[in-house]
C-alpha cells in the first residue's frame, strides 16, 4: 500500500510538472501569406442528407400526419378507432375499410361507414406524436368523396396527451366525386405529443385519402413544405452542396426497394409510399412505423440546395443493392434503365421546357435550370462488379453532358482491400472525384491529420463524404455526441483544409435525427416534434462552413504544418472577398496554450476576432434545455505583423483579421 501511495504521488508530481510546463508553452507558427496556389472550393463544406432518424418523414418535411394515405404495409397503422369494432355485429358507432381502388401510386383510400356520430372517431398518433404551438396557424386538407347518407360535416380536432380539445375545424363534403377540401386550425395550447381527431357528423358511408396537416409557418411560407427550424440551422451552415438522398437508402436492402427518383417528382398525391430501409435494419432500434411518402422529393431536393445557396448533389442507383445485406445485381446487360435514369435526372434538373423532363420540372414550378454540375454514381459500393458499372455510367454520361462531374465511391472503409482496389481502377479511370467514408474513434480522427498529405495531385479529387467520430464503437447505440468526437473532428478538418487542393467537398454524417425515432447516432442535429438543438459538431462544421475563405495559405512551426505538436493542430485561408486572414487552431491538450504567429510577407488589422468553441469537460454534450458547447466571440489586438494570443484547453479557435 505504501508503495504504491508512493508511487502514485510520484506519478501526480510528474504529471503536475508537465501540466505546468504545458501551461507555460508557447507555440512558435510562421504565417506565410504567400500564395499557395491553393484555392478553396466552393463546395468545400457541405450538407449530407439521408431519411435515416425520421430525418424526412416525422422531420424535415413537415407533414404531420403519419401514413396519410393509408399506404403502409398495414394500412391502418398510425391510426386507431377507440370505439369501433368491426368484428362486433353489435358495433354502433362505425368503422373504416381499406379500399384498393386506384390505379395511381396512391392505391389505397379509406371507407368510412357512420353509424352513429357522436361515437366514432378516426385518430392520428402522428411521428411520436405531433408538435402543436399556441397560437400557430395549421393547414388542414382531405380528399373525400360523399358515397351515401347525411354526413355535412367532417371535423377535425388537435387533442392533447388528456384528450382535451386544443384547436378544431371542419368540412363540408358536398361531392360524390373525390374532391379537395382544406381548413385552418389554430391551436390554443402547446402540446408535445398530441394527435389528431377526426370525427363525423351524420350518419352513412363517405371515402377520404391523404388527410393532411402542415403548419402554416414552414421554411419560406411555402405550403405543405419543410420545417423551419430545421431548414434554417442548414442555412446556417452556409453549406457549398447537399448531398441527396443518402446514404444506403440509395442502394435499398433490394433493388426493388431503391430510391427511384422518377417516383419522387410531379403530383405529391400521386407518390407511391415505400418502406424505408432503415425500417427494420437495426435490432437495437427496430422502427417498424418507417416509411417514405417522398413528399419530400427530387424537387423538393433540388429546391432546397437552391434555397440555402448549395449545389444540388443528386446520388443514385448504380444497380447495385446494399452490399451489407443482400448485394443483388442488375446484370450488366440490363442496366440501361439505371443508366437512363441518369441521363434523364439531369435533364429534369437542367433541361429546357422543350424537353420531356425539363418540362416536368417547369410544369412544377421552376422554369428555371437548377444548374446541376455534381451528380453521383452508387453510395459506397465495392470491388470489380462496381467499377465495371461505373464504367457504362461514366461513358453515357460524359458522352452526352462531359462537363457533369461525375462522383464515384471507394467503399464503406477508409483502408483496406477494397479501398485500395478501388482507388487503383478510378484513378486509372481519371475519375473525377472519390468519395471516402470513415466512422472511427476520436483517436483515429487525430492520427489521421495528415492522411491527405501524400495524395497524388494529379490523381482524382476526394469527397470526404461520410465522416463522424464515434465515442464508443461504429453503429453502437451508445455513441454520444461528445466535445471529444467534436474537437477531433476539428483536429482532422485541418488536415483536410491543407489539403484543399485534394479534397473539395467534405460532409459530416448523419444529419438529422429524432429524438425518439432515431437508428444511429452520432448526428449534427437533433429535434423532437416541437424544437431542435445544434451539436458540438455541429458548430465545428459551422465554423468551418462560414469561415472557408477562397485560398489556402501556410501556417507552419519550425518550417513543419501544424498536425499535432503538443497537441496543436492548424489551418490558414485568406478570403479576398472579404480581405480577411482566417486561422483556425485547434488544442486538444487539457491545458491553455500561448500561440506566437508571426507573418510573413503580409500586414494586419490591429484588431481582429476570434471566435472560440471550447468546454473543459470532453464528455459535455448539448441538449433541449441547453447547449453548454456553443462559439463565443471576442474582439482581440494584433500587431501589424505578428498574433499573440492564448489558446484555451480543449478549445477550437477561428482568428480573424483584416488584412491592411
Amino acid at each position: 500500500m505504501k508503495t504504491n501511495f508512493l508511487k502514485n504521488t510520484a506519478f501526480m508530481a510528474i504529471a503536475m510538472a508537465g501540466a505546468l510546463c504545458s501551461a507555460q508553452q508557447k507555440n512558435n507558427y510562421v504565417l506565410d501569406f504567400k500564395d499557395t496556389g491553393v484555392k478553396i472550393q466552393p463546395t468545400m463544406y457541405g450538407i449530407f442528407f439521408e431519411d435515416i432518424n425520421l430525418g424526412a418523414d416525422g422531420g424535415l418535411y413537415a407533414e404531420m400526419v403519419k401514413n396519410r394515405s393509408f399506404e403502409f404495409d398495414l394500412p391502418l397503422m398510425g391510426w386507431t378507432q377507440p370505439n369501433s369494432d368491426k368484428l362486433s355485429l353489435n358495433n354502433k358507432s362505425g368503422y373504416a375499410s381499406i379500399v384498393n381502388g386506384k390505379k395511381s401510386g396512391n392505391k389505397n383510400y379509406a371507407r368510412i361507414d357512420i353509424k352513429d356520430d357522436n361515437g366514432y372517431s378516426l385518430i392520428n398518433e402522428g411521428f411520436r406524436g405531433m408538435g402543436i404551438k399556441e397560437g400557430d396557424a395549421y393547414n388542414v386538407s382531405i380528399l373525400a368523396a360523399n358515397q351515401e347518407g347525411n354526413i355535412s360535416k367532417i371535423n377535425f380536432q388537435f387533442i392533447d396527451e388528456a384528450g382535451a380539445v386544443v384547436a378544431s375545424s371542419s368540412v363540408a363534403p358536398s361531392s360524390k366525386e373525390w374532391k379537395k377540401y382544406t381548413t385552418q386550425m389554430t391551436a390554443s395550447k402547446t402540446v408535445a405529443k398530441g394527435k389528431l381527431k377526426v370525427t363525423f357528423t351524420g350518419t352513412g358511408s363517405i371515402d377520404v385519402d391523404i388527410i393532411s396537416i402542415f403548419p402554416q409557418d414552414t421554411w419560406n411560407n411555402r405550403p405543405n413544405g419543410l420545417r423551419k427550424d430545421l431548414v434554417q440551422k442548414l442555412y446556417d451552415l452556409n453549406p457549398g452542396f447537399l448531398r441527396f438522398p443518402g446514404g444506403c437508402i440509395v442502394e435499398g436492402r433490394v433493388l426493388e426497394q431503391r430510391y427511384q427518383w422518377k417516383k419522387t417528382v410531379g403530383n405529391v398525391d400521386d407518390r407511391e409510399t415505400m418502406i424505408n430501409r432503415w425500417n427494420t435494419e437495426f435490432d437495437h432500434r427496430l422502427t417498424p412505423d418507417y416509411f417514405q411518402s417522398f413528399g419530400l422529393g427530387f424537387y423538393e431536393y433540388f429546391q432546397l440546395a437552391e434555397d440555402i445557396g448549395a449545389e444540388p448533389l443528386p446520388i443514385l442507383s448504380c444497380g447495385i443493392a446494399c452490399q451489407f445485406n443482400t448485394g443483388e445485381l442488375v446484370p450488366l446487360a440490363e442496366l440501361d434503365p439505371y443508366v437512363q435514369d441518369a441521363l434523364d435526372l439531369i435533364e429534369f434538373a437542367n433541361g429546357s421546357a422543350s424537353t420531356k423532363w425539363g418540362k416536368l420540372r417547369t410544369d412544377m414550378g421552376h422554369p428555371k435550370p437548377f444548374n446541376l454540375k455534381l451528380i453521383g454514381v452508387g453510395n459506397e459500393q465495392w470491388g470489380p462488379d462496381y467499377i465495371s458499372r461505373y464504367k457504362v455510367f461514366e461513358k453515357a454520361i460524359h458522352g452526352k453532358y462531359p462537363t457533369i462531374k461525375i462522383v464515384s465511391g471507394s467503399g464503406p472503409m477508409p483502408e483496406g482491400e477494397f479501398f485500395d482496389y478501388g482507388w487503383k481502377q478510378l484513378k486509372e479511370l481519371k475519375a473525377d472525384i472519390v468519395d471516402e467514408h470513415y466512422y472511427n474513434n476520436p483517436e483515429w480522427f487525430t492520427s489521421n491529420v495528415t492522411r491527405y498529405d501524400n495524395y497524388d495531385r494529379k490523381g482524382p479529387k476526394v469527397f470526404a463524404g461520410e465522416y463522424a467520430a464515434q465515442s464508443v464503437a461504429t453503429v453502437s447505440p451508445e455513441n454520444k455526441n461528445n466535445w471529444n468526437c467534436a474537437l477531433s473532428e476539428a483536429a482532422f478538418m485541418t488536415g483536410l483544409e491543407r489539403n484543399a487542393d485534394v479534397v473539395n467537398m467534405t460532409s459530416y454524417a448523419p444529419l438529422f435525427a429524432h429524438a425518439e425515432g432515431w437508428q444511429w447516432t452520432p448526428d449534427l442535429i437533433w429535434f423532437n416534434n416541437l424544437e431542435s438543438y445544434a451539436t458540438p459538431n455541429y458548430y465545428v462544421q459551422k465554423l468551418y462552413g462560414t469561415n472557408a475563405g477562397t485560398n489556402l495559405i501556410s501556417i507552419t512551426a519550425d518550417g513543419k504544418p501544424v498536425t499535432g505538436q503538443n497537441g496543436m493542430f492548424s489551418s490558414a485561408v485568406v478570403d479576398k472577398a472579404n480581405n480577411e486572414v482566417i486561422i483556425k487552431i485547434v488544442n486538444t491538450s487539457g491545458n491553455a496554450q500561448k500561440a506566437g504567429i508571426k507573418l510573413k510577407g503580409g500586414k494586419i488589422a490591429a484588431t481582429g476576432k476570434m471566435i472560440v468553441l471550447k468546454n473543459s469537460n470532453l464528455n459535455a454534450e448539448n441538449s433541449f434545455t441547453q447547449e453548454t458547447v456553443t462559439p463565443v466571440e471576442n474582439t482581440i489586438k494584433t500587431g501589424k505583423s505578428s498574433i499573440d494570443t492564448e489558446i484555451p484547453a480543449y478549445a477550437f479557435a477561428v482568428i480573424k483579421v483584416k488584412i491592411s
